[in-house]
């Protein structure tokens, strides 16, 4: 009996997980994985590796054991119609005589958007849209929003008490989380473009916001601090770090000029974004970090900065470590500050939440509802 050809989703799956190898390493472009299929035989396959590298589409021809003619691609993202770091990926696949390409999603790009895909229809290419496409749109939640919205997606992460502490009333907050979600944080850390504290957090616990895995250094994300007076200290970690990562002051035009030039200087790199009340407005400090390319920032800063965030509805997802531990006082500072709200119907919602153990914690994502 003749083996039954495997379904699309199959292969899409698989070229899924070759994307996801990559998370981290492309920005700002999107994860793609590619896979060849010819008589239902993988014959060649690839991802993009980083931005400047080939597309996955072009890794998967050049990799091909045999002539391709004929052959189905599978593609996470509709292959790219423009001339950007590399060539365009949509004329070379037609030119290679793929016979049929499956795409996961249209891509968003409004560069692209479509036009890759009626390249592929002119050349006689047989096209297919939406294999997969939520497990698509998930995997590039980051581009999504950042090609989209033109800001980097925004992750909010923080460590707390069972009872929502994130430190002692005292102040001391080593360690709320145990090693195993610190660890995980981390690793968070080496997937994210940048990483946002503000200046309390900077006075009172001086960290260096770099990547620490047990098997040796990350890569830094950007280092972003968000001080609206320039009270950052010249001689804190962040700024006298050996990390090769960039540090960014976002402030306001309240800073000394002296202290901006020194900290210019130092290799800061200072950005003013003027908001209400003298505050850093963070939808302009989001604008400019987005014309910088950073497609992803992750806000580790206390109470304050993370209430700044939510009021001005910049946060997209959450993730919150919760020890089994509580520690008590009304003077013990919580994840979210600010005024808050009076009635909990008007409560932020947070969607497709799942609940994983990590160590003795409970790690909780999930996304804020707009």
């Amino acid at each position: 009996m003749a083996d039954v050809a495997k379904p699309h989703t199959y292969y899409m799956q698989r070229a899924l997980e070759l994307a996801v190898r990559a998370r981290g390493r492309t920005s700002p472009n999107p994860l793609v994985g590619a896979v060849l299929v010819k008589e239902d035989r993988i014959v060649g396959e690839g991802f993009h590796e980083a931005a400047g590298r080939p597309h996955a589409e072009i890794v998967a021809l050049s990799q091909a054991t045999g002539p391709v003619q004929g052959a189905t691609l599978y593609v996470t993202l509709e292959p790219c119609s423009h001339h950007g770091r590399t060539p365009p990926c949509a004329p070379a696949v037609a030119s290679a005589g793929i016979a049929h390409v499956v795409a996961a999603m249209v891509d968003p790009n409004p560069l692209v958007s479509g036009k890759g895909l009626a390249i592929l229809r002119a050349a006689g290419v047989d096209v297919t849209v939406g294999v997969l496409e939520q497990e698509a749109r998930l995997l590039n939640e980051v581009f999504v929003t950042y090609i989209g919205q033109r800001r980097p997606f925004v992750v909010m992460k923080a460590a707390m008490t069972l009872d929502g502490k994130i430190a002692c009333a005292s102040g001391d907050a080593r360690w709320v989380s145990c090693g195993a979600s610190r660890e995980h944080a981390h690793r968070v850390r080496d997937t994210i473009r940048a990483i946002g504290v503000g200046i309390r957090t900077v006075l009172a616990d001086d960290p260096e916001l770099t990547t620490r895995l047990p098997e040796g250094r990350g890569r830094d994300p950007i280092r972003i601090v968000v001080d609206s007076t320039g009270a950052i200290p010249e001689d804190c970690r962040i700024i006298r770090s050996d990390s090769m990562s960039p540090v960014i002051l976002a402030t306001t035009s309240r800073i000394d000029p002296a202290k901006e030039a020194l900290l210019a200087g130092r290799g800061v790199r200072v950005i003013k974004a003027d908001g209400a009340g003298g505050r850093v407005d963070l939808s302009k400090l989001l604008g400019e970090l987005a014309a910088l390319e950073i497609d992803s920032l992750l806000v580790e800063g206390g109470g304050t900065l993370n209430a700044a965030f939510l009021e001005a509805g910049l946060v997209d997802k959450v993730l919150f470590y919760i020890a089994p531990k509580i520690v008590g006082g009304s003077g013990a500072p919580t994840p979210v500050g600010g005024d808050g709200i009076a009635l909990m119907r008007d409560a932020r919602r947070i969607r497709d939440v799942t609940v994983t153990r990590v160590g003795d914690d409970l790690l909780v994502e999930g996304y804020v509802v707009r």
